[in-house]
């Protein structure tokens, strides 16, 4: 049977939780390719999905290589995916069977009437460690039912679209995009959501709450801790992105103004993460991070700096830093991330 969806899971010591993902996935039957890409684990990791692909090898393809990082076992599943479209799911994350079914009936019907679009959005689910009541992340000003495109994107605040929303059109990233995720570094993921959206036209929405993303563990890459300890490769994703925008995003074209906008929201991350580590080393850090925008673009800098959080961000003084941490507080506590 051809395949209709290849699911990517890179695995790095990921035997303690990597089997409720797998198993998550091989609900969806001969018609789900997933490949599983050991990034050179040290654990268990690597017999695990051995072994879960002599049980299913029709299904299941275990994929070993030295370790580089999570963007470079992303860029190794895609690049072997064979199914018309490609989907991304961590190692500790899992997804919904019923929801996956009808993502795989959308799918089959655009295969059968060779009408691919470019990309799929579901909703996804903040599945956080000792918390009664699980996030939803919904879409629900897009169009649905329909085939749309960036006219149609009103998105309110924290509606952007994260990995485990996104499902793409396997050759826009392979032959079209280039897509190729940096080694050795965390919080790709804004990449993978953020580069190819130029080469998107054609968007259709689930409403479905199809992924599940765990989240809360104290030794995960968004923990805030975490996330100061390696927020120099935080910086090094937003500045790329920064750069991209500016060399391939054309001011004019359809994807800008929500590219602009994930843009905002991904360096204001950045600058609050910085203030939030008070010390003099990260708001040096964060000062320098918007003068490599004004100095890259000074146009782009002034629309950044010009909107409520570039502002909120840049308050001066010790009391101004301590007004945008506290709204960060706040929309933490009505969020629920990291």
């Amino acid at each position: 049977m051809e395949k209709l969806l290849s699911i990517v899971v890179p695995c790095y010591n990921a035997e303690d939780y990597v089997e409720r993902c797998i198993n998550s996935l091989v609900l969806g039957g001969d018609k789900v390719e997933i490949i599983l890409v050991d990034d050179g684990s040290t654990d268990g990791t690597g017999r695990v999905i051995d072994y879960y692909q002599e049980e299913f090898p029709n299904q299941i393809v275990a994929l070993h290589q030295a370790n580089g990082g999570h963007g470079q076992a992303v860029n190794t599943g895609v690049y072997a995916a064979s199914a018309p479209y490609v989907k991304i799911v961590d190692s500790d994350d899992w997804v919904s069977f019923s929801a996956l079914k009808k993502i795989l009936a959308f799918i089959e019907k655009c295969v059968t009437q060779d009408e691919l679009v470019d990309m799929i959005l579901s909703n996804y689910v903040y599945d956080k460690v000792g918390a009664k009541h699980k996030k939803v992340v919904s879409y629900s000003f897009l169009p649905q039912e329909k085939v749309f495109s960036w006219d149609k994107v009103h998105l309110v605040f924290g509606q952007y679209l994260l990995m485990h929303a996104i499902i793409y059109r396997t050759e826009l990233l392979t032959k079209e995009c280039h897509l190729q995720l940096p080694k050795h570094t965390f919080y790709v993921d804004n990449l993978y959501a953020f580069e190819p959206l130029g080469y998107v036209k054609s968007i259709y929405y689930l409403d479905v709450d199809f992924y599940h993303y765990f989240i809360g563990r104290d030794d995960q890459s968004v923990n805030e801790q975490v996330m100061l300890k390696r927020i120099d490769q935080q910086l090094a994703v937003n500045k790329r992105m920064v750069r991209f925008y500016v060399e391939n995003v054309a001011a004019d074209s359809p994807q800008a103004r929500y590219m602009k906008y994930y843009l905002e929201i991904i360096t204001t991350v950045s600058s609050i993460l910085l203030i939030r580590g008070k010390k003099a080393e990260y708001l040096a850090k964060k000062k320098e991070l918007w003068q490599y925008i004004k100095t890259y673009d000074v146009d782009l800098y002034r629309k950044l700096r010009r909107r409520v959080f570039g502002v909120g961000v840049n308050l001066p003084g010790r009391i101004g830093r301590s007004l945008a941490s506290g709204v960060y507080r706040v929309v933490h506590k009505v969020y629920g991330f990291n």
